[in-house]
């Protein structure tokens, strides 16, 4: 033991904080990846029909189950949120974002970013073609569908996309408190694209927590391999690596 912690000692604290936080993101995707796992074997089994159908009537009008609860401009504002995480939008965000890290140097943050989107994308129709899962029927959708339910595509491609844009946003930060703002502004926005297509009638519930859990845990591994890039090949540029 003492050995070990001397041996621990005697590494740069950087390469230190870099274990940590390795250790940590691999946690974290076992946990993510886990929570896919158990939701989709209960999604299967038809134990979350129950869970889905309160959640989903609960957002209606309870004398008309075509209308949500609320006012009307609320409904409107629900359609712009889930917006963001249209296939449209995400791309648009993405490629803006790609061609400013290629301009900048950092072409290891650049690739990652239009990997984790396409491999997600086709991951997303893959899990949705092999799950067959249909939409929702019992209140009239709020947006226009195309795929299959199981899991949603906003949430999981919203979480891959706005979570790896906030945690490469927070890496080159030095404040905490800086980096906890972007953190939370990424996770807020990937929670309230997932909770509008429930709201709109689009999604079970459990369709929307399986998106999150599954696009959180690809986030997660494309974060694990750029920090392996950045290990045994060095960063695009030190100040990203921080």
């Amino acid at each position: 033991m003492l050995k070990r912690a001397a041996w621990l000692q005697r590494l740069p604290p950087r390469v230190i904080g870099m274990e940590r936080w390795t250790l940590v993101t691999i946690a974290l995707t076992a946990a993510a990846l886990f929570a896919f796992v158990q939701l989709a074997a209960e999604v299967v089994e038809g134990e979350t029909r129950t869970f889905d159908e309160h959640v989903l009537l609960s957002l209606r009008n309870s004398a008309d189950p075509t209308d949500p609860i609320g006012p009307r401009w609320l409904e409107e504002i629900m359609r712009d949120f889930t917006a963001f995480g249209g296939n449209a939008v995400l791309a648009m965000v993405s490629v803006a974002v790609t061609g400013f890290l290629l301009l900048t140097g950092k072409r290891q943050a650049a690739a990652m970013i239009a990997v984790s989107l396409i491999t997600g994308t086709l991951l997303s129709h893959a899990l949705k073609w092999g799950f067959d899962r249909p939409r929702p029927d019992l209140v009239p959708h709020g947006a226009a569908v195309y795929t299959q339910s199981f899991p949603s595509g906003h949430a999981m491609l919203s979480a891959i996309v706005y979570l790896t844009l906030g945690a490469l946003l927070a890496r080159v930060q030095t404040d905490l408190r800086a980096k906890i703002y972007l953190l939370m502004v990424a996770v807020l926005l990937t929670v309230t694209i997932g909770a509008s297509r429930v709201y709109l009638g689009v999604h079970w519930p459990t369709d929307v927590l399986a998106g999150w859990a599954v696009g959180a845990a690809w986030a997660l591994l494309c974060w694990l391999v750029l920090l392996w890039l950045q290990r045994h090949k060095g960063p695009d540029d030190p100040a990203a690596a921080g």
